[in-house]
């Protein structure tokens, strides 16, 4: 895991003042590759690309960055982990490659780009990466991304200079960068607590689509070259419709083995490193499978971390210590405080680069800044509920069509009547529901939100559209904002499905996962270079997922049920079974109580007006109403706040 950076120069530079740009550049990542350094400087096409590198793999200085191909055509910088590289290797050296100066994958990629095409490289690897690659005889800047977006890469054009970067701040090193604030995509934010892709928070800088590489001719005006997209290497869509198409055909047997066999292969191969690893456990299904098959390849015991919290109802802690003494692994766990959390908010605008308001960012971050002081490498159970069918609203999908026969008169009662009791009488009436039966945290707060869907319309598509929208109308909390096209608003882009719950399965995956989980996961991470990889996305599990039937998924009731039973070969399903819970932290309440202070300096009228990006009296409507305990506001306040935090230091820059 490292960071890049880089950028093309209209007007003629000296090597020495872009060197030196780019050096500070690189530097503005730092945490992101804290053991080495580099910068390479193409003076006569104006093009400079610059590294920081977290050493994984070979930590000699044969895996320095940027690196040249052995002909020097190409000069790459790369960011991630390519897991298939030895076989790639292997392969290569039928072709007669030469002699290796090193082992690391680097290496391995240029000498496939000198080889193969670059399409055909990227098909060929099984990875997470963002990857910088400038031809020197074509005079091509190719940019590239995975396949899901496990790695980021920002870029655009800033006063006719091209620039891209791991991490927005080090564009802002460039002394021509603008940073203008778009405020169209505020409202994408508002409703969906993230920005998704291809947007970023400024005008003029994307966020490059998983699954695709752009290749700029240099040799063209910038004009022509703003209007260059993106092309597919790979294609979600295309693995969904093919796993529909040509479904697994067996018992459930042998879906089991093949499961576990192809999790066993991906989890085995990006257990390989040079450096201490070791894998996050909340003791949840996801988690616990993806440990339970580390254990079973490795002949030590796994390295598992986890926390916990005080706060009742919020601590998972428990669970996953007692998977952990069953596996036999050696288990790290820490047990955290409202103040120990509280302490991570100031970090939060300067490691998220923008906007970015999904809570559970602190005890990502929490445990993240645990597990760095063990393992340089962590493994992650995300993505599981996506390919799995584990979400609770595939539940909510699966009763649907009997709620949306309902007329919508009763429904819109039914509605209103629920939210005109507060949000802490239902939390009170759940809290003694759950002394006789097992329920999930923040039940009253699922209630709101479930009463507000039945006023939605009968389709799929509007109830999955309403459920990933905090707000319905975000241009009413806002001034001069107007909401933008996005690919989630149009409902998956011609895609059918025989069921909602694969509908939103396959949304989520291509939204939520990567415009959230995944960017929460890296930047939490790397602010304390911290390596993280995430088995589920090796693009073999998810087209095997994909080809199992629904069926294998849900059933009779139960979510990810295929994936339980890989599960159960290796953890008793005692240790197992409870009601889903959420990584999250009790947010409503600490706004009300220790976080009320600093919220209010936030949200102070005078301060809002003076900025002049949100409706004064809306958001004021909120925070009132939310102090009051008339609603529970908290994950819309939330995503104000973080907005007003990150203005904050953009301002003090």
């Amino acid at each position: 895991m490292c960071g890049l950076t880089g950028f093309w120069q209209t007007t003629h530079f000296s090597t020495d003042t872009a060197y030196a740009v780019a050096e500070q550049m690189a530097q503005r990542i730092i945490h992101r590759g804290p053991d080495d350094a580099g910068v390479w400087v193409d003076e006569s096409s104006g093009v400079a690309l610059a590294h920081r590198r977290l050493a994984i793999v070979d930590l000699s200085p044969a895996g320095h960055q940027p690196m040249l191909s052995t002909s020097g055509r190409y000069v790459l910088v790369f960011n991630g982990e390519i897991y298939n590289h030895l076989s790639l290797r292997e392969e290569l050296d039928k072709i007669n490659v030469g002699q290796w100066r090193g082992h690391s994958d680097t290496e391995t990629l240029l000498a496939a780009f000198e080889s193969w095409d670059i399409e055909t490289t990227l098909q060929k690897t099984v990875g997470m990466f963002a990857i910088a690659l400038w031809d020197r005889q074509e005079k091509i800047l190719t940019l590239a991304r995975d396949r899901m977006g496990e790695k980021p890469l920002y870029y655009g054009f800033q006063n006719n200079t091209f620039m891209f970067a791991s991490e927005l701040k080090a564009l802002k090193a460039h002394p021509d960068f603008v940073g203008e604030i778009d405020r169209d995509v505020m409202c994408l934010y508002l409703r969906h607590c993230c920005i998704p892709a291809p947007y970023s928070i400024y005008k003029g800088i994307k966020k490059l689509l998983p699954g695709t590489f752009l290749q700029l001719p240099l040799t063209q005006n910038a004009n022509h070259l703003s209007l260059i997209t993106p092309k597919p290497y790979w294609c979600l869509k295309d693995a969904v419709e093919k796993g529909l198409a040509q479904p697994f055909v067996g018992p459930d047997s042998d879906a089991i083995v093949a499961l576990d066999a192809q999790l066993k292969q991906s989890i085995g191969l990006q257990m390989m490193a040079d450096v201490p690893l070791g894998a996050f456990l909340s003791g949840g299904i996801d988690s616990s499978t993806i440990v339970a098959l580390m254990q079973a390849q490795s002949n030590r015991p796994v390295k598992t971390f986890s926390i916990g919290f005080t706060e009742a109802g919020y601590n998972e802690a428990e669970y996953a210590k007692a998977v952990a003494q069953h596996l036999g692994t050696e288990h790290t766990e820490l047990y955290v405080s409202s103040d120990d959390s509280i302490q991570v908010i100031p970090k939060l605008a300067n490691m998220f680069d923008e906007p970015f308001a999904d809570s559970s960012q602190i005890p990502t971050f929490l445990v993240a800044q645990m597990a760095r002081k063990h393992v340089t490498v962590s493994l992650s159970g995300d993505a599981g509920d996506e390919l799995f069918c584990g979400y609770n609203r595939y539940l909510l999908a699966d009763q649907w069509h009997k709620v949306s026969k309902i007329p919508f008169g009763v429904r819109q009662t039914t509605g209103r009547i629920i939210n005109k009791v507060a949000p802490e009488t239902w939390e009170g009436v759940f809290k003694q529901l759950s002394k006789i039966v097992a329920l999930p945290n923040n039940m009253g707060q699922k209630l709101e939100k479930m009463a507000s869907r039945l006023e939605t319309s009968d389709r799929v598509e509007d109830l999955y559209y309403s459920l990933v929208s905090e707000i319905s109308h975000p241009e009413h909390a806002l001034i001069h904002a107007k909401e933008p096209a996005s690919w989630l608003a149009r409902t998956g882009l011609g895609m059918s499905f025989t069921d909602a719950k694969l509908h939103m399965m396959y949304m989520d995956s291509m939204t939520y996962l990567t415009d959230d989980i995944l960017v929460k996961v890296d930047r939490a991470a790397m602010a304390v270079s911290l390596e993280t990889r995430v088995p589920f996305l090796d693009h073999n599990v998810i087209e095997l997922a994909w080809s199992l039937p629904l069926s294998m998924k849900f059933h009779e009731g139960q979510t990810k049920w295929l994936l339980r039973q890989v599960l159960y070969q290796y953890v008793p399903k005692q240790l197992i079974e409870r009601p889903k819970a959420g990584f999250g932290i009790p947010l409503g309440q600490w706004l009300r109580g220790s976080l009320r202070e600093w919220a209010e300096g936030l949200l102070h009228e005078t301060r809002l007006r003076e900025e002049g990006f949100f409706n004064v009296s809306f958001v004021r409507q909120l925070w009132q109403e939310h102090l009051s305990g008339k609603h529970n506001w908290q994950i819309l306040l939330w995503n104000i706040l973080m907005f007003q935090a990150w203005l904050e230091g953009e301002q003090a820059c």
